[in-house]
């Protein structure tokens, strides 16, 4: 008799639980509160980029090129740093420090994927620093010049 009287009492008390149960297993959405001070405001910096000027890219750059045929070879991004070839297949060269001629098509490697125009631009080169691996399979000597932007030919840059 006791056993029948406890099985009720628990037969009672499942809905109740079932129902505590779903209750506790709601799904909560994460609150993040408001602070009013912000006690890292000094931390927190804006990722701003220095852009060189046109005259700045010319004197730091070991080599410049003007020309209007430059394609996208191959690109490389995920693990690493991205690397983007680029390869010039005729150009007139402006300024140079390392070699008196220029053997075209020239391929250089760069960081960041440059936005060509359709019109004659400046290519501001420096040696090729690291990416040995690289520079031995597609026999690089040169890389984009960091911090340089592209210029056109014979346009105002502001």
């Amino acid at each position: 008799m006791k056993i029948n009287m406890i099985k009720s009492r628990v037969i009672n008390a499942l809905p109740l639980l079932f129902v505590a149960f779903l209750i506790s297993c709601e799904d909560k959405k994460l609150q993040s509160p408001e602070h009013k001070i912000d006690l890292f405001a000094d931390e927190r910096h804006e990722g701003t980029a220095y852009v060189m000027s046109e005259e700045e890219c010319y004197d730091q750059s070991q080599m410049v090129i003007a020309s209007s045929d430059v394609k996208l070879v191959d690109s490389s991004s995920g693990r690493g740093k991205a690397v983007f070839i680029y390869k010039i297949h005729s150009g007139e060269l402006v300024k140079t420090t390392r070699d008196s001629a220029v053997n075209y098509p020239l391929e250089f490697l760069s960081n960041y994927k440059l936005k060509l125009p359709k019109d004659s631009m400046y290519l501001y080169l420096q040696k090729l620093n690291g990416y040995r691996f690289i520079a031995k399979e597609k026999n690089l000597k040169y890389q984009w010049l960091k911090g340089a932007s592209v210029y056109t030919v014979g346009k105002e840059n502001k």
